[in-house]
């Protein structure tokens, strides 16, 4: 479908070539050149879209023309997002945002506000992302909620980004009633990629939550959705998070499957904003399978590639995994282990991700039993409890509650970590 638009966009904008310039064919070449960027973007065609964007710039500035402006710079953000310079993107947005308010254009506006949302969220900025994207909620009364905006129905991706920045929160109440809105909608609109992503946001909160049975289910049903040929660019985003699902069932075979796809695909594009997350999360799945050398490689890349990009989130995750890779070498290197997941649980703290913090202490808490240092122990166990309780995150309790039992009512002098 996208790949045809393409070629009837072209043909259009080839017909429109051979007639008299004048201001009203002037923009409709921008309008075609904006519509090619959006056929082009699913295809994951970006170069060609790039340089439609750039031509579509050039002519609406020659224009004077501050709507089509606008519309150039939220193009530019999200193009900029999916090439990792997330800097560029919040700014392409904001100066979205300038126009918008300028012209009043409250589609405009509504696109900028998801833009800058989601690029505050892949550089772990979720705190900042949520105000964004509920600024975009609050003002979806302008426009009917089943109407497409370009290639969003922005009822159904903002509650899904929103849904996946309360995750990393650990707000799963929020999260999950604004997901399951998103949910409701996008069940009833014959959109596939509004659906897809619907299905992703909530499958992802219900991932960090521990619902593995409803992560799963939903995230299965996203990844069927995104294999069209049609729609190649979002599979690496949709297919990490099922990996991740069943790397957390146990399931490594069918995870390292699933992602060495999702990775291949995606270091064969220029697209470089699931990369880091792609990586991780086939090195926790290599990892499950034994496969700690490839494991330690995939996390030190993926380290390496949100470092560049400032993925902050996916730089704590990536640290907590190489936490789990010292652990599980021969001998443990326990030492180095305890100093990566510090490293994770400062930068989550930092970034308000509780889920991560919850699970930085609960393996800090079992290396300091390990260790003999049972005071350390107790404390990173029991607030590694407290805070699963507290966000029912009840899938991990089992295991840390052991933990801690055995160690009760262990008097035994510290020791060290080797």
């Amino acid at each position: 479908m996208h790949r045809e638009a393409v070629g009837y966009f072209e043909q259009a904008l080839r017909a429109l070539s051979h007639l008299p310039e004048t201001c009203a064919t002037r923009e409709q070449a921008i309008d075609l050149r904006l519509a090619l960027r959006s056929a082009l973007h699913p295809c994951g065609d970006l170069g060609r879209a790039l340089a439609y964007l750039r031509e579509a710039e050039t002519l609406a500035a020659a224009l004077d023309d501050p709507r089509r402006l606008g519309q150039v710079s939220v193009s530019l953000a999200l193009h900029c997002y999916l090439m990792g310079a997330y800097d560029q993107a919040i700014a392409a947005a904001q100066r979205a945002l300038g126009l918008a308010a300028a012209g009043v254009e409250v589609v405009l506006h509504l696109l900028a506000n998801l833009h800058l949302g989601i690029a505050c969220q892949t550089q772990g900025d979720y705190r900042r992302a949520i105000v964004c994207l509920r600024q975009t909620i609050t003002s979806l009364d302008s426009v009917p909620r089943h109407e497409r905006v370009g290639e969003f129905i922005l009822a159904v991706f903002t509650p899904a980004y929103l849904a996946a920045c309360h995750a990393e929160l650990g707000m799963f109440v929020e999260g999950r009633a604004v997901g399951d809105e998103g949910l409701q909608i996008a069940e009833t609109v014959e959109h596939p990629m509004s659906l897809t992503f619907a299905l992703w946001g909530s499958g992802l909160l219900a991932l960090r939550q521990g619902d593995l049975s409803r992560a799963v289910s939903l995230l299965e049903r996203a990844v069927r959705l995104c294999q069209d040929p049609d729609r190649p660019a979002n599979f690496p985003l949709i297919a990490a998070a099922l990996g991740a699902a069943y790397t957390l069932a146990r399931r490594s075979a069918d995870a390292v499957l699933l992602l060495t796809q999702a990775l291949e695909q995606t270091m064969a594009t220029v697209v470089v904003v699931n990369q880091a997350l792609c990586s991780l999360t086939l090195g926790e799945a290599q990892l499950l399978a034994g496969h700690s050398e490839e494991a330690h490689a995939l996390a030190e890349g993926a380290l390496a590639l949100a470092r560049a990009h400032q993925e902050r989130g996916h730089e704590a995750y990536a640290l907590h995994l190489l936490g789990e890779i010292a652990v599980w070498r021969q001998p443990p290197e326990r030492a180095l282990a305890v100093a990566y997941y510090q490293q994770a649980l400062a930068l989550a703290e930092e970034l308000g991700m509780r889920p991560l913090q919850a699970h930085c202490r609960h393996d800090l808490g079992t290396l300091y039993a390990k260790a003999g240092q049972w005071e350390q122990a107790r404390a990173a166990l029991s607030t590694a409890i407290e805070m699963y309780c507290t966000m029912d995150m009840i899938f991990w309790l089992p295991q840390v509650e052991a933990t801690l039992a055995q160690i009760g009512g262990a008097e035994k002098p510290e020791g060290e970590v080797p």
